[in-house]
């Protein structure tokens, strides 16, 4: 005999306890994610390496991220969200007590792989969860939602985690860091539930099924242009809170470690107070939300410019804007995710969602790179000779990245509205007039 379908109703109680483990989960990988952004310049003594070198950690870690975005997109499809959030805390947790332990370069950067393997197998799963446990109206508030509560484990990485590391040092920071996953994993095998049907099961999917579903969401234009969405909004905030962004502001700035601290602080309450904004402005306004997406960017793009070409050190008030328009980009790169759900059905949302969140790590993975090349070149002596000018040249980088991205948003925009015209036109006057076209 079945249950009662209202047992389990969208938005209910069960819905909040299911999402609650689930992003504690997702809290815990951006910790794990951001932990070597403030740990940069000691990762740098502890392994003696240099600044190409040190952008390896975070390259192969967003480069193993971005490869298994899709691959997860359609195991997500196969298995579910449930054991996919198993699976990523676990390998996490592994990942974590390897580099709690490493004292070589070479297994530094392994443990840095199987962090990156584990991170991507979480944020798809949670938001299929949030899709399915949720009314269609509140999945955008509840997605930014997610992104706000996320920054909780990068505000714990720049606080906690600096202090840890300054008291106790490197092995009992990040071992103790990592065996929080062992009490989630329990949470999530007794409170998570894939879908808030009770007698829901999902369907067998042959492997070429998953491979029909990649590529109907990745010819499908919104798709597309939810990648590059993703990719132009994301990587700035991203490169500036994993890696760059401390050195640039305490060696490059001329900025103390405290402050320095403080205004990566700041950019976890900037995503607190933007993401709700971000959240009602793309339920209001769901046709205008690639504007939104441009509007965030070349705002990004002028403070940088602004910063850049000051004449010698920025003062204080600008780098605080600079922090506070950069962190925009991080909720305002979840809209990228609301464009895939739009133009595609359920049965590939996982697919879709995978190709939409290689776009910013694939953004912040080429641009991690690009810094640390150009510093080693610029400043061969290492972080003891890092300038402002040093910083100036290699930051500048971050305009290849945010031109590409814009103009292929702009040619994107132009395809999606197109096709959504010519093959629905309802939909596509719907969407005009502020309604959700959600399947």
């Amino acid at each position: 005999m079945t249950r009662p379908a209202a047992q389990f109703p969208l938005g209910g109680r069960r819905a909040w306890l299911v999402y609650g483990a689930s992003v504690a989960v997702y809290i815990l990988a951006v910790f794990h994610r951001s932990s070597l952004g403030v740990a940069g310049l000691l990762a740098s003594e502890r392994f003696h390496i240099a600044a190409t070198q040190l952008s390896v950690f975070t390259m192969v870690q967003l480069l193993v991220y971005a490869a298994m975005q899709i691959p997860v997109g359609a195991l997500l499809d196969r298995f579910g969200p449930k054991r996919l959030l198993l699976c990523g805390v676990t390998l996490m947790t592994v990942a974590q007590l390897g580099f709690a332990f490493a004292d070589s370069f070479a297994v530094g950067v392994g443990a840095r792989v199987l962090v990156g393997i584990g991170d991507a197998m979480v944020f798809i799963p949670l938001l299929r969860l949030v899709a399915l446990w949720f009314p269609p109206m509140r999945i955008p508030m509840v997605s930014q939602l997610t992104g706000l509560l996320g920054q909780l484990g990068a505000l714990t990485a720049a606080t906690p985690l600096v202090y840890a590391l300054h008291q106790w040092g490197w092995t009992p920071s990040y071992a103790g860091a990592a065996l929080f996953g062992v009490v989630l994993a329990a949470i999530v095998l007794l409170v998570v539930r894939d879908s808030p049907n009770p007698d829901h099961e999902l369907d067998e999917v042959k492997v070429r099924a998953l491979a029909r579903s990649v590529r109907a969401a990745w010819r499908t234009p919104g798709t597309r242009l939810g990648l590059w969405s993703h990719f132009s909004a994301q990587f700035g905030a991203t490169v500036f809170a994993l890696l760059w962004g401390y050195p640039f502001l305490v060696a490059g700035q001329g900025l103390s470690p405290k402050v320095a601290g403080i205004l990566l602080m700041l950019m976890t309450v900037t995503t607190v107070v933007t993401s709700p904004l971000i959240g009602g402005f793309v339920t209001k306004y769901p046709f205008s939300r690639s504007t939104l997406i441009l509007g965030i960017v070349f705002s990004i793009m002028t403070v940088w410019a602004v910063v850049l070409l000051w004449p010698g050190r920025a003062p204080l008030p600008l780098l605080v804007l600079l922090v506070i328009v950069t962190a925009a980009g991080g909720p305002g790169s979840l809209v990228g995710f609301d464009l895939a759900r739009t133009f595609n059905p359920p049965p590939r949302l996982g697919s879709a969602t995978g190709i939409v969140n290689v776009g910013g790590f694939l953004a912040s993975l080429s641009t991690v790179t690009l810094i640390g090349i150009i510093l080693d070149r610029v400043a061969p002596g290492g972080p003891s000779t890092y300038t402002v000018d040093t910083f100036r040249a290699a930051m500048s980088v971050q305009y290849l990245v945010w031109g590409a991205g814009v103009i292929q948003i702009l040619r994107y925009r132009r395809k999606t509205r197109r096709a959504l015209l010519e093959n629905d036109p309802d939909a596509y006057a719907a969407l005009r007039a502020g309604e959700s076209i959600t399947p």
